[in-house]
């Protein structure tokens, strides 16, 4: 059975594109969202229309970012008309960097024991939980960077190595709320990323398409528990300066 629409978090800017809409009027509290891509496919770009989205309708979120700073995400929101600045002097948004270290491998020189274990330090960091949303972008750096879960990979027990972590989502979003993490599936063996697939009440894949000289972007909506409106499989988008994410009408062949 769906969810009534007023039971969901909505994504807003109805008036600005219809990315809301096609996604069945919002997200379900309680829940994992999986959004998947390839470099380039626009993974930070949704991860900051769902931020920007869910602060202008009233929710707060926390957005943890691997690769920018708050003045670098500050100025890429500002380049896509997400004006978050006062989201954060308000305290709708809690932004924080994770110093995940100069290497972003499993082959890098550092000896573990002198390496942060990430992943306890995630959940260990209280404050961050405190939102209604978390957003995590990229989840697939803190995994590779973590020490703890690199030896588990190497040792062949991936599905071990997720449980830790998948274990505290669970009690997280039992709460009502959701996680949102983004991944990179081409720097992660299939065995580490499944048990995230796996648990992820949405499941949602970006990918590009070269048609042509044309490089085209869709959302393939693979799985969507608790659903509001009907939500399309394929969502044709691209991302604009100076507009943000829009929602493609054509079709992608």
């Amino acid at each position: 059975m769906s969810l009534a629409s007023t039971d969901l978090f909505s994504l807003g800017l109805d008036d600005h594109d219809r990315l809301n809409k096609e996604l069945g009027g919002g997200i379900p509290p309680g829940s994992i969202i999986l959004v998947e891509g390839d470099y380039g496919a626009g993974k930070s770009a949704m991860s900051q229309r769902f931020t920007y989205g869910l602060c202008q309708e009233g929710h707060d979120v926390t957005y943890l970012s691997t690769e920018l700073t708050v003045g670098s995400f500050l100025d890429q929101m500002h380049s896509l008309s997400y004006d978050m600045v006062d989201h954060i002097l308000d305290e709708n948004v809690l932004f924080l960097h994770a110093d995940i270290g100069d290497s972003n491998t499993f082959s890098g020189t550092d000896e573990p024991q002198e390496r942060k274990e990430l992943l306890r330090r995630l959940m260990e960091a209280e404050v961050m939980w405190d939102a209604d949303v978390v957003v995590i972008d990229t989840f697939d750096a803190i995994l590779r960077n973590d020490p703890k879960f690199e030896a588990l990979v190497r040792n062949n027990d991936e599905r071990q190595a997720a449980l830790e972590i998948i274990s505290y989502f669970r009690d997280i979003i039992s709460e009502g709320k959701c996680i949102m993490i983004t991944v990179d599936p081409s720097t992660l063996d299939e065995e580490a990323i499944g048990p995230f697939r796996a648990i992820a009440d949405v499941f949602i894949e970006l990918e590009m398409i070269e048609v042509g000289n044309d490089t085209r972007r869709q959302i393939n909506v693979l799985r969507f528990a608790g659903m509001g409106e009907q939500v399309g499989d394929t969502i044709g988008f691209s991302v604009r300066s100076g507009t943000g994410i829009v929602i493609e009408s054509r079709s992608v062949a």
